[in-house]
């Protein structure tokens, strides 16, 4: 079945009123009809639902069953991205999402390639980041789908990190410690994860995260691309 995402708003006793985009994916691209069925997820919940009528401006539909998902990994992943250049954010966003994380925070760093000059420009860019989220939470049977945060930099970062307890920063530099090693130390079920951008980062930005308990770690002798190592890191950490 074809799978939707809503607001809890949107959720009506034993209905639900779709609207927005979907209203002409659904009529005009999959030309769903009456009685056709349909998942429809909220906060982690999927409603078995059957279309009863499709507007101009909203599709309404009856809840048969709803019940909790059962998709999303045991661990909450947060990415903070260094951002990358071109589709290459569109690439990362898409595939992170069909591994499992949760949350990615654009990041600037002191190395950042891409510059930020015209910020209604940049939210442009995040508001098409939401939706490549969203279509891939779809295409995956994510139970949820990932928030994309506004862009922040390395500062705002290390404050939103302070408190947390299982950081992981990727880094060319580091020759000794492993992902391996610094996960057997892990606690809770929440792991944030900081992808360098393609510059990497400046060595006072690694000694800022080892001072709020971040922990470099190796991804191997060979030099990844950063839009290959987030990816490579929230699998090997699922996986661990």
């Amino acid at each position: 079945m074809n799978r939707f995402f809503v607001d809890k708003d949107q959720i009506i006793k034993d209905r639900i009123e779709i609207r927005g985009k979907d209203v002409k994916h659904i009529k005009d691209v999959l030309r769903l009809r009456k009685k056709d069925r349909i998942e429809v997820l909220s906060e982690g919940r999927i409603y078995i639902s059957e279309i009863m009528d499709l507007d101009s401006d909203k599709v309404s539909v009856f809840i048969l069953d709803s019940f909790m998902g059962e998709n999303e990994p045991p661990i909450d992943l947060l990415l903070f991205q260094g951002l990358a250049k071109g589709e290459k954010m569109d690439f990362i966003i898409q595939k992170c999402t069909e591994i499992g994380v949760k949350e990615i925070y654009p990041l600037i760093t002191s190395r950042t390639v891409v510059k930020i000059k015209d910020v209604k420009k940049e939210q442009k860019k995040v508001e098409r980041w939401r939706v490549v989220a969203e279509e891939a939470a779809k295409q995956s049977k994510r139970d949820i789908i990932p928030r994309i945060h506004n862009i922040i930099d390395f500062k705002r970062m290390v404050d939103i990190l302070k408190d947390e307890e299982n950081i992981i920063i990727p880094y060319e530099m580091e020759r000794e410690s492993t992902l391996k090693d610094a996960l057997k130390e892990a606690k809770g079920n929440r792991v944030s994860i900081i992808i360098g951008p393609e510059g990497g980062f400046d060595e006072k930005e690694i000694e800022l995260i080892k001072g709020i308990g971040g922990k470099p770690v190796t991804l191997g002798p060979r030099i990844l691309r950063t839009e290959t190592a987030g990816i490579l890191t929230l699998s090997i950490v699922l996986y661990e």
